[in-house]
């Protein structure tokens, strides 16, 4: 019987884990994704929400991962009539108050990535708060077809 322990471990460490949390201090990392990408593509995207639960502000002030050679935090911003992505020396999050990262907003960007983006491949990525520290956290990786559901999941329909 005690054979078999480690292997029930080892099948209960790999079970993937969906909409899952991290947290560290007062701070609430939740559901981290990333949409599946062709094996050639060089760069990707995650995304979260990061829920403040405390009574201070904090900062997110950088993110990595070994996936990638760098990340960095960036936000889509509309300039003269055209969308582009900007680079964010960090973002703050106030008491009480979430941000989410998502498609068309703030986002990770992974770039020179080492692997590609397999759905069913979750990956590590380390976010740094200026307060509460350093969180790792597991980013699910999904198909377009069930990232696109989950975003628009909520959301009301116009016909």
């Amino acid at each position: 019987m005690k054979r078999s322990l480690p292997w029930a471990l080892a099948a209960l460490l790999a079970a993937p884990v969906i909409a899952a949390d991290f947290d560290v201090a007062y701070l609430r990392v939740s559901d981290p994704w990333s949409r599946a990408l062709p094996p050639v593509s060089p760069t990707g995207a995650a995304y979260f929400t990061i829920h403040n639960r405390g009574d201070t502000a904090d900062r997110l002030v950088s993110v990595e991962t070994p996936l990638a050679g760098h990340a960095e935090l960036h936000e889509h911003v509309h300039e003269d009539g055209l969308m582009k992505m900007q680079k964010l020396d960090g973002l703050s999050v106030a008491p009480g108050e979430q941000v989410s990262f998502e498609p068309g907003g703030y986002h990770v960007m992974l770039f020179n990535l080492k692997q590609p983006l397999v759905a069913g491949t979750p990956y590590p990525l380390t976010l740094q708060f200026e307060q509460a520290g350093s969180l790792q956290v597991e980013v699910e990786v999904r198909e377009p077809a069930a990232a696109a559901e989950t975003h628009h999941s909520g959301g009301h329909h116009h016909h």
